[in-house]
């Protein structure tokens, strides 16, 4: 921008310096004086009585004022380079609304220059040279009519339009040079008008309008006002009798409605002083082909009286209704652009603009709000309805009001009309160029393309095409609405550029300019907004919808502008408002979704090593959520920025291929270990952090000479437990599918084996929504001891799947006692934790429902986030009969127990019995607490006090609970318990597509790491593609709505 601020100042010393008068007041005027107040107002008047028109234009001029304060503010703040309107908005607003704002402004104008021509050919036709139509009208009647003058419209209008194009490409410097004469036509025309006003106070012009009954008859077809003249040889037939009888004799058969009334005359201007005012005041709307009546004249009219001879009476040639009038109006006030589009000719464009324009508002709307109370207190209601003049010798209404003649206003509005053209036909090619320059739209670059002295042909040429689609419409009431519609699409746009800038407070709003403030701005854009539904509903939406096109093109193709735009603003506000509104509190089960924090690792060029990470994460991320994808680098952060760079790049363009949408994080950091920790900790921001943490098994770890790999990964899973997040660990992670793959079949198993939150029966719920997974059908395998009443199980698992409305087939595993005892350390807690889910499903259907919440409860009350120091423990122990569980509260001492030492810890507080009175209230131990430990004593947990009883279930779970450490016999146990475990997965899972596993905690004590690695490597081993899950400790899935 900086060179286009420089060859806009080395422009401006060669261009003419121009003044506020002569650069903005002055186009401004001849801009907005346009066709309708010479071809349109008095209709308006007319039709929309004194208070309706009035209306009418206090809301346009109020809308292009407030349009105009919003733009002062605008270009009053910075530089405005030549192009006026459309650089202001894209400038301010961003590429996307800067493109479709100059786009409808090109519409717009080049409609409007359409509008001018057909006006000027409608002078020309019936004004000024009516033997001159190609399509003779004399003798045609109703639609014949009407369609011979539309057809002479298209003829004349393309002549005009060629004629017009080719002056516009030949010479600019000529359209300039005529545009002063011009203006001198508008203002004249305008003056007349003012003092035909003055002078019909005085004494009112003679133009009689003749009456049949209340009927004004057109006056082309006879020469005096009368049935009969009285002569020297008796009583003579007029004219007007041979239009309305079959023969010129006294006793012809004559028109029945003409043989009852009498014809009289009236004076079609009545002057200021005859208090006509009174009569025009109210609305009278006409439908097409209606009469053009004169109220309070006595008529006689026969009971079956069909409308005859009706080609002889002025009729209305349009249905008219209030909006159509607005419609057909607000084009008079459009043209407010223009001292801004010239911005580059100005002296000083900071403070010409906003006098100069807001100053040629005032006057225009004065003269307008003037204009429609003088037509009203001047002139006969008939004439103002009579939209051609037909009743006053097919002279323009508007110039039987004027002095001396009205041969001033039909020369003088034909030029301005003309002028007007042109000048449409010069700004809107120069628009297009400006918005195809810019290179915004790839579509339009064609368009910059000119001649050597930088003429737009191209454009031109386009601006000519589309001005032709107006000409083919030839109607001056359809085109108008039109160009209205692209006109207030424009100005919405402005006023909504300032009510931005202001309410964002942006660091660089700061307009020379201090008269505006946001309310205004809005007030304006409203106005615009409505203005377009009144004027018409339908062009209003195809225009939103064309605007909306564009801006989504100008999206979609990437615009590469950076401008400094409000909508960037807007997104920041709106993104910090929302993050300040999620701090409020952990979500609620119904709104858990994974936030996944996926941990890759990169080579030593900055290559991410295990892509397929990224693929699963876009497979996992149906729950949408965020995603943030972090490496860790080992170093000092001043002399590795450059691969933190590069590994950054990296990541982004494999996320971009992998289409994972989120962010990406590097962290450098002494060793890997406190990088990886370091992640842990900072990701996310206020609300928007990561619960779920996504890393891949430590392949062959086993013969790593570096043993640090998996004592990493050991001490993650210990950190991933300690902060309460969900950990995934994929293994095999290269055998699984790519985002292109499809499974045709195939299963997903799950091995719920401890109850961890329901983050088990959600993920495989959240990758069937995946086209990868889409056709897998899920199963639930759970283990039963021999002890358990497996077929119960099943039924109560496959109700419980059937409330939370998954659909997953249920298999009960039964093994002997010993075999798991060792995986689930902590047998009577989550055995009986899940059992205890699934018993509660047997209670009667009101109890079961409060129940099963008051379980998904207790286990998210297990780490309530408000008041973490104060947890309830409790234990159910299995003897009691199914129906019932009973709990056992212990003495605060053995609280210590069966708590892992990460979890603050502080005398329990009495805890009510689950019933379901007490909804919510009792906890039973939430898996945080139970699946962190592998050994306890070796923590050094404080020692029993003699002489307190320990309930069997307790004791049970610490006697079968053998030290990692000593490789003694138990951990040979261990490991059989596991080969054993493995042996029934293999043989139900091996064909699997995916198989998903709880995690066991790792153990307290570092010596054990090793085995605890073993001991995985053997559960997993011959399965292809293994996901192992470890819950964060609440509840993630519920079975409410």
């Amino acid at each position: 921008s900086n060179r286009e601020v420089i060859a806009s100042y080395k422009s401006r010393k060669c261009a003419p310096q121009l003044g506020t008068l002569m650069g903005v007041y002055l186009p401004c005027i001849q801009n907005i004086f346009g066709v309708i107040l010479f071809l349109r107002m008095t209709w308006m008047v007319g039709i929309g009585g004194v208070i309706g028109s009035f209306i009418i234009v206090f809301m346009c001029c109020s809308t292009t004022m407030l349009t105009a304060i919003s733009m002062s503010a605008i270009a009053t703040n910075g530089v405005v380079p030549a192009g006026g309107s459309y650089y202001m908005i894209s400038r301010s607003l961003g590429p996307e609304f800067g493109g479709a704002v100059g786009i409808c402004f090109y519409l717009g104008t080049t409609f409007a220059g359409a509008m001018y021509i057909l006006g000027s050919i409608e002078l020309l036709l019936i004004y000024i040279l009516p033997q001159a139509a190609i399509f003779k009208m004399e003798g045609l009647e109703g639609a014949e009519a009407e369609a011979a003058m539309l057809n002479n419209m298209r003829v004349y209008g393309t002549i005009v339009l060629s004629f017009m194009a080719t002056v516009v490409f030949v010479g600019v410097k000529y359209v300039n040079k005529l545009a002063l004469l011009f203006l001198a036509c508008v203002i004249l025309s305008i003056l007349a008008v003012y003092a035909g006003v003055i002078k019909t106070a005085i004494e009112p012009p003679d133009f009689p309008v003749c009456l049949l009954g209340n009927r004004p008859l057109i006056s082309k077809g006879f020469d005096v006002c009368a049935k009969t003249l009285e002569s020297g040889n008796g009583t003579v037939t007029t004219k007007l009798w041979n239009v309305f009888c079959d023969s010129p004799f006294l006793n012809a058969t004559c028109d029945e409605y003409f043989v009852n009334n009498n014809v009289s005359f009236i004076q079609g201007i009545p002057g200021v002083m005859s208090g006509i005012l009174k009569e025009n005041l109210f609305g009278n709307y006409l439908e097409k082909g209606d009469l053009v009546a004169k109220k309070g004249i006595a008529t006689v009219e026969g009971p079956d009286d069909t409308l005859t001879n009706s080609n002889r009476y002025v009729l209305a040639d349009i249905t008219s209704f209030f909006t159509l009038l607005v419609g057909i109006y607000f084009p008079s006030v459009t043209g407010i652009m223009a001292g801004s589009n010239r911005s580059g000719d100005l002296r000083d464009a900071q403070k010409s603009i906003p006098i100069g324009t807001i100053m040629a508002i005032t006057t225009t709307s004065i003269v307008y709000m003037s204009a429609v109370v003088l037509f009203g207190a001047c002139i006969e209601g008939v004439v103002l309805r009579d939209k051609f003049g037909e009743g006053v010798n097919g002279n323009l209404v508007i110039g039987t009001l004027a002095w001396p003649s009205p041969w001033v206003i039909v020369i003088g509005s034909f030029f301005s009309t003309c002028g007007a053209g042109l000048q449409s036909l010069t700004g809107a090619p120069r628009l297009m160029q400006a918005i195809s320059r810019d290179g915004v739209v790839p579509i339009l670059r064609v368009f910059g393309h000119g001649k050597a002295n930088g003429e737009p042909t191209w454009a031109l040429l386009l601006t000519a095409g589309i001005c032709e689609i107006g000409i083919l419409i030839a109607s001056l009431d359809a085109v108008a609405p039109i160009l209205s519609m692209f006109f207030l699409m424009c100005y919405m746009f402005v006023n909504l550029a300032c009510a931005l800038q202001t309410l964002l407070r942006t660091p660089n709003w700061r307009p020379r300019f201090k008269f505006y403030h946001w309310a205004l701005s809005f007030l304006g854009m409203s106005l615009c907004l409505s203005l377009m539904f009144i004027c018409s509903w339908f062009y209003a939406i195809v225009a939103m919808v064309i605007a909306g096109s564009i801006y989504k093109y100008i999206e979609f193709r990437g615009a590469e502008k950076e401008w400094g735009d409000g909508i960037r603003g807007i997104s920041l506000s709106a993104a910090r408002y929302a993050l300040m509104r999620l701090e409020e509190g952990p979500p609620h089960t119904k709104n858990w979704r994974p936030q996944l924090l996926v941990l890759v690792s990169t080579d030593v060029e900055q290559n991410v090593e295990q892509p397929r990470l990224l693929s699963l994460t876009n497979q996992l991320k149906a729950g949408k959520g965020l995603t943030i994808v972090g490496t860790a680098l080992a170093g000092t952060y001043l002399e590795n920025h450059p691969q933190a760079q590069r590994a950054e790049q990296s990541l982004r363009k494999l996320m971009e291929t992998e289409k994972v949408k989120g962010f990406c994080q590097v962290t450098i950091s002494s060793n890997m270990r406190d990088a990886t920790s370091h992640l842990l900790q900072a990701s996310g921001l206020g609300g928007l952090m990561h619960n779920t943490v996504l890393v891949s098994w430590p392949r062959n770890w086993k013969q790593a000479d570096d043993i640090q790999t998996w004592r990493d990964f050991i001490e993650l899973v210990r950190e991933t437990t300690a902060a309460h997040l969900a950990l995934l660990v994929p293994k095999n992670i290269t055998a699984f599918p790519s985002n292109g793959e499809r499974f045709s079949e195939g299963h997903i198993d799950v091995w719920w084996i401890v109850h961890d939150g329901g983050m088990l029966m959600l993920l495989p719920f959240l990758l069937r929504q995946h086209k990868v997974w889409r056709k897998c059908r899920m199963r639930i395998f759970t283990v039963a001891q021999m002890d358990d009443n497996s077929i119960q199980m099943k039924k109560d698992l496959t109700t419980f799947l059937y409330h939370l409305r998954i659909d997953a087939e249920v298999e009960v595993v039964e093994m002997h006692d010993s075999d798991i005892s060792a995986y689930t350390y902590e047998k009577t807690l989550v055995m009986e934790q899940r059992s205890q889910i699934l018993k509660q499903i047997n209670l009667t259907k009101t109890e079961r429902e409060r129940e099963i919440q008051s379980i998904t409860d207790s286990s998210r009350g297990s780490i309530r986030r408000k008041n973490p120091a104060v947890v309830t423990t409790q234990l159910s122990v299995t003897e009691e009969q199914p129906g019932v569980s009973s709990k056992v509260e212990k003495p605060e001492e053995e609280v210590q127990l069966i708590h892992d030492s990460t979890t603050p810890t502080s005398p329990a507080t009495p805890a009510t019995p689950l019933t379901p009175a007490s909804e919510g209230g009792a906890q039973t131990p939430g898996s945080a607490q139970v699946q962190m430990t592998w050994t306890e004593k070796a923590d050094g947990e404080p020692a029993k006090p003699p002489g307190v009883s320990t309930p069997e279930g307790i004791k049970d779970i610490f006697n079968m609970k053998p030290e990692w450490e000593n490789l003694n016999q138990s951990n040979v146990r261990r490991m059989h318990t596991a080969l054993r475990l493995n042996g029934v997965i293999v043989k139900k899972s091996s064909e699997a597509k995916l198989v998903l596993l709880n995690m066991p905690g790792p153990p307290n004590n570092r010596s054990g790491d090793e085995n605890y690695m073993e001991f995985l490597e053997v559960l997993t081993e011959g399965l292809n593609r293994v996901l192992l899950v470890r819950g964060g400790g609440r509840e993630v899935i519920t079975i409410y709505s």
